[in-house]
């Protein structure tokens, strides 16, 4: 007698129950419900900064140009931050983004506009002018808004 309800009790416990395994399947598709969104809007943050560290750098080479030659235009063989042929070496080492001078600098004023070149970051639009004044525009990830400020993450206000 004694071996027989040892032999239920180590043939009840062999295995898991259907409606355990059903539990453990619910847990993990609502950790993953919520954690995928969450990892996304991450690592979209992240090619964002490609624009805003870009147009900060360009910024400041076309402040630099420009106290050392008195115009934000190529003087010369000098050529401007905003010239065609800078901007195609500038956009060759971006992965995400495409730098514009918008519209061409002129001897007192530029608008530098850095615009998502991939799926990811389309419809993103950051820009940035002479008087530093910084402007975005979000992609349709976060509802094509439009920002008096560079916008890098979703539910952010100026």
């Amino acid at each position: 007698m004694y071996a027989n309800s040892f032999q239920r009790i180590v043939r009840a416990r062999s295995g898991f129950t259907l409606i355990e395994v059903m539990i453990v399947v619910a847990i993990i598709a609502i950790l993953a419900a919520i954690a995928l969104p969450n990892y996304s809007d991450y690592v979209l943050r992240g090619k964002l900064t490609e624009a805003t560290n870009t147009l900060s750098a360009t910024r400041a080479n076309m402040e630099q140009f420009y106290q050392d030659n008195r115009t934000y235009l190529t003087v010369g063989t000098v050529l401007s931050p905003c010239d065609a042929t800078s901007l195609t070496a500038l956009n060759g080492g971006l992965k995400y983004f495409q730098m514009t001078c918008n519209p061409a600098a002129t001897a007192t004023s530029y608008t530098l506009v850095a615009t998502g070149s991939v799926a990811a970051t389309t419809g993103f639009i950051f820009s940035i002018t002479d008087a530093n004044v910084q402007t975005s525009t979000a992609g349709t990830a976060w509802g094509l808004a439009n920002y008096a400020c560079w916008i890098t993450k979703r539910g952010t206000v100026c």
